[in-house]
């Protein structure tokens, strides 16, 4: 029998959702936590299993602020406390 560790760690991410993102998951925001290391793709995931298909239909064509700074690579980790933006394509002039 192996040991199971008595707390394992975790990070707690902010998700912020704007626009059409936010009417699609039906929240302004919300916080998730999950198991460390951490990625930006697996915040995704999270926030998918958490809504329906209208998310999972509008995430494909959003962008991602990391604590305010463009996510070019999902792989990307997500360090503690930290706050994830969706952001919808915008239109307008």
């Amino acid at each position: 029998m192996t040991a199971v560790p008595d707390q394992v760690d975790t990070v707690a991410v902010q998700v912020r959702y704007f626009a059409g993102a936010r009417a699609a998951a039906g929240v302004p925001e919300e916080t998730v936590r999950l198991a460390t290391p951490v990625t930006v793709s697996d915040v995704i995931a999270a926030v998918l299993d958490l809504h329906d298909e209208g998310l999972a239909k509008v995430l494909p064509a959003c962008s991602f602020l990391l604590d305010g700074v463009a996510v070019r690579d999902r792989r990307a980790e997500v360090p503690a406390e930290a706050t994830l933006d969706v952001l919808p394509p915008f239109a307008g002039g």
